[in-house]
């Protein structure tokens, strides 16, 4: 994706389900190894662990949370499967929810969790089509 201009950031979080309970040096051969598991190997530079949502969270989230709408009016059923507090509409819902910031650092769009890949493909298609017209 680095000749297209894009650059994959992923901040990995023990707030849903308690599911990234490893250390920092524990991660990536968990990835490797474990879940995905098959020798799995991110091409995507991969932050510390910290807090997405409530009174820790990182402050790129609260300027991405604070720049897009929320992804949904709820949180769905997951009762005693969000660790922070107070719960915000804004905050991120689960794992993998996505944001694009563009090229100026202003955040452009962000998914649902949930959201399709083919989704997301055909927005970021289409913006990166858009910005090398403005270019031109």
């Amino acid at each position: 994706l680095s000749p297209l201009g894009l650059t994959i950031l992923a901040f990995p979080s023990n707030q849903f389900g308690k599911q990234e309970p490893g250390q920092k040096h524990e991660i990536l051969p968990a990835l490797k190894y474990v879940r995905p598991g098959n020798g799995f190997v991110p091409n995507f530079m991969l932050f510390e662990k910290g807090d997405v949502n409530g009174q820790n969270e990182q402050p790129v989230f609260a300027f991405l949370k604070s720049a897009c709408p929320p992804v949904g009016d709820s949180f769905g059923s997951v009762p005693g499967r969000l660790f922070w507090d107070p719960l915000k509409l804004n905050d991120i819902k689960w794992n993998f929810e996505k944001f694009l910031v563009g090229p100026d650092g202003k955040p452009v769009m962000r998914w649902h969790p949930t959201a399709q890949v083919s989704q997301v493909r055909a927005f970021l298609t289409n913006y990166l089509r858009n910005l090398s017209q403005r270019k031109q």
